[in-house]
């Protein structure tokens, strides 16, 4: 396989990816939607992507719920 078709192939997992992750937290809060994605075992970077918002945003609710079960 040449490095353009795993470009191409990358891509469209991403898409598919993209498109599982809205369906599972459709219609749920943000913090919610953080939650399920982050325990996927995606990073904030790309739950971020997914939702809207920006990875600092993704970390510091990911730091306040982990405080918050202490």
């Amino acid at each position: 396989m040449t490095e353009e078709q795993w470009k191409e192939l990358d891509s469209k997992l991403d898409a598919i990816l993209r498109l599982l992750a809205l369906q599972i937290i459709d219609e749920r809060t943000r913090q919610d939607q953080i939650s399920i994605l982050h325990k996927a075992g995606l990073p904030p970077r790309r739950i971020a992507d997914i939702i809207g918002t920006t990875a600092n945003t993704v970390s510091v609710t990911l730091s306040k719920m982990r405080s918050t079960k202490c």
